[in-house]
């Protein structure tokens, strides 16, 4: 087996890397999977891999900031199918980074070893029983951790028969695709006016079918980020929090903080463990979705992929999070120390969409690591930043500064 720094590497993510190449860009969405890719790609190339990624041509032709050794431009959704399995078959190993709803990420991971390819992802028959909102619900309910009271729901059931159920639960409910990833197609419902709202909102994801309302206990929503490796126990990595913004009948993630410090931590750590540890086949980097409330941890859901919570984990990490990933899974080893220092805060904000001739400026601002892509077909972009720094308070004041100084550079090509 080749050591870490002899492997040539596909990193594939699918919005960024032309999984959408026929289909308008989401700048939020895009922030977030363009900043995993550049983090993860920066990373395996420090361990020395020689690293090959697919980029959107859109983005492509921005000549973005990104250290893969090889780029491969994708222009339509049928060139993507072509060039992904012609390097996955050629690659030592692939790593995908892509939503699992609607099996987008099983049917990538399955490709790859269709193809010949090596997978450092999770098997794709965990992928799809992790995936189940509903499957870990069950899961985990009978190992008697914490989980949120849910019912599922066809949305052909009709309001009434949904707002029975709603009134059963109480309120506030989540309402949420049973195969949904992040916030997509989530809202926070408060009363039953707020019902037809929700459902149309998930009905409006590429129609899906039924959803779950859960009682969802008030807490801090954390992320529990895992390395597993196959066979062995889950080892800890750090905690992350994402502070959402809430709003009737909308969530957005706004910014997180890493690692999170809470009176709960080390029961949240135990239940994470034990959770990950309950699905056979998950290896690698797996994050584990909680709320801490005043009643201790609820863990709401298994994520079988790369989170965008790596994006500030390896800000603080005193190792290579993207090589250990390697090890964890290739030669089943997980290393001895995983300490961090310093923390690191991430912000995604809303910016106008810059001209052409600021990006190389835009580029070279300190902490953006995903600048704002003119590519989405609107007036609005997307930026993600990541600052560190030896305290919490100085870490997010140095994301604030961050922003400052890309809406500087912004204003300052407008005027």
């Amino acid at each position: 087996m080749k050591e870490v720094g002899d492997l040539n590497l596909l990193i594939y993510e699918h919005i960024a890397g032309g999984g959408f190449s026929d289909d308008k860009l989401q700048p939020g969405i895009l922030s977030e999977g363009y900043g995993m890719l550049r983090a993860l790609t920066s990373d395996l190339r420090a361990a020395g891999c020689h690293v090959t990624t697919l980029l959107d041509s859109r983005l492509k032709a921005l000549n973005p900031p990104i250290e893969a050794d090889e780029v491969i431009p994708i222009t339509s959704r049928k060139q993507f199918s072509e060039a992904f399995k012609g390097a996955s078959g050629s690659a030592d190993v692939v790593y995908v980074i892509a939503p699992e709803s609607d099996g987008v990420l099983r049917g990538l991971v399955e490709l790859v070893e269709a193809s010949g390819g090596v997978s450092l992802n999770c098997r794709p028959d965990t992928i799809g029983s992790a995936s189940s909102k509903v499957n870990v619900h069950e899961v985990l309910n009978g190992m008697g951790l914490r989980v949120p009271e849910t019912s599922v729901v066809e949305v052909r059931e009709g309001v009434q028969r949904i707002r029975r159920v709603a009134s059963e639960l109480g309120y506030p409910l989540v309402f949420k695709p049973v195969d949904g990833v992040g916030c997509s197609g989530l809202s926070v419902v408060r009363d039953e006016s707020q019902i037809a709202a929700a459902v149309e909102k998930i009905r409006g994801i590429d129609g899906r079918k039924s959803h779950r309302p859960d009682a969802g206990p008030r807490g801090r929503r954390q992320r529990q980020c895992a390395l597993n490796r196959r066979g062995g126990p889950p080892h800890h990595l750090e905690r992350a929090e994402s502070l959402l913004g809430a709003a009737p009948l909308e969530l957005k993630l706004q910014r997180g903080i890493v690692p999170l410090r809470h009176q709960y931590e080390e029961e949240a750590l135990d239940a994470a463990r034990r959770a990950v540890g309950s699905f056979e086949g998950l290896r690698g980097y797996v994050g584990v979705d909680m709320v801490l409330s005043k009643d201790g941890p609820y863990v709401i859901e298994i994520n079988p992929r790369l989170t965008t919570s790596y994006v500030g984990l390896r800000r603080v990490a005193l190792f290579n999070p993207g090589e250990v990933i390697i090890e964890a899974v290739l030669r089943r080893r997980l290393p001895e120390d995983t300490h961090s220092s310093g923390y690191a805060s991430m912000i995604k904000v809303k910016v106008p969409a810059p001209a052409g001739e600021s990006l190389p400026e835009i580029y070279g601002l300190e902490d953006v690591l995903s600048p704002p892509f003119p590519v989405t077909g609107g007036e609005e972009a997307c930026a993600l930043i990541v600052s560190k720094s030896d305290t919490r308070e100085d870490a997010e004041m140095r994301t604030r500064r961050a922003e400052l100084r890309l809406l500087g550079a912004l204003r300052r090509c407008r005027g």
